[in-house]
């Protein structure tokens, strides 16, 4: 018996379409984040500062200029940042 490597690569390619399809559908799209909102912090820069920061602005696609009291001005990535 031989081996149709083009129906083997179909049915692999239709597998994680449907794989995707439903991991897809269980993730939510990313916050859309403005500048002068409040927003919780995930991590904390020190035990001792607030877990809020207000959004100054973008620094680049991925990172936000941010003011946290008791602890002045930061850069910190989107996943640092929680809900508004």
């Amino acid at each position: 018996m031989k081996l149709d490597s083009r129906k083997t690569a179909v049915i692999t390619a239709m597998h994680g379409q449907a794989l995707n399809a439903s991991w897809n559908a269980q993730v939510k799209p990313p916050q859309q984040l403005q500048a002068s909102t409040w927003v919780k912090l995930r991590e904390l820069p020190s035990p001792y500062s607030h877990d809020e920061a207000l959004l100054l602005c973008q620094h680049s696609e991925t990172e936000w200029v941010v003011w946290i009291p008791e602890c002045g001005e930061m850069v910190l990535h989107r996943c640092q940042l929680g809900e508004a």
